[in-house]
């Protein structure tokens, strides 16, 4: 097997590709996009973002200890890479991507309407590492769009065409390779 041995450096792809909305103390909204994001934890229900401190919406968050995590789609691609690669101390994102703004319910930031689901985050840690910022969050309400609801009730995100990133593209996840436990069911039960 032949490899090449590289310097220490963050391999673990795909990510998702999440857009994170915040509100400054003086009412300005923006958008960073982030795939530097998981869960940390079930129960309770908790997330993280990773932030540099160069970012404008940095401040942001520190201040005010909020932000939301909405998912994006390939049709959110070019919005996406937008709001990760410009700054919302020149741009209005929102405008600029024409992205709708939903107030949340137990944060005072915006949400995005566009987005198939919403993550609403209070941050319980901060840590400091070097080029990033790790924000620990509770997880205190999720938003999901009824249009991924099946007949049945069941909420079917893989219908939302997601987006991840890996090694600086954006790819779509469109082609199922199997459920949670395929590789161990038994043949004849479902």
């Amino acid at each position: 097997m032949a490899k090449q041995k590289w310097k220490p450096g963050n391999m673990v792809y795909p990510l998702p590709a999440v857009m994170v909305t915040c509100r400054g103390k003086d009412g300005k909204d923006n958008i960073l996009t982030v795939a530097w994001t998981g869960t940390v934890c079930t129960n309770p229900p908790m997330a993280y973002i990773s932030v540099r401190p160069s970012r404008h919406s940095y401040p942001m968050i520190m201040e005010t200890g909020e932000f939301a995590i909405n998912l994006t789609t390939e049709e959110l691609s070019f919005a996406t890479d937008y709001c990760g690669v410009t700054s919302g101390r020149d741009v209005d994102k929102f405008k600029k991507c024409g992205l709708h703004k939903v107030e949340a319910d137990e944060i005072n930031v915006p949400l995005i309407e566009e987005s198939p689901v919403n993550i609403e985050c209070r941050v319980r840690e901060v840590h400091e590492y070097g080029s990033h910022t790790m924000f620990v969050a509770d997880v205190l309400c999720v938003h999901a769009d009824e249009k991924y609801m099946n007949e049945t009730g069941k909420f079917e995100l893989e219908n939302a065409g997601l987006l991840a990133y890996s090694h600086g593209t954006y790819y779509g996840l469109t082609k199922p390779q199997g459920t949670f436990g395929y590789s161990v069911k038994k043949e004849g039960k479902k």
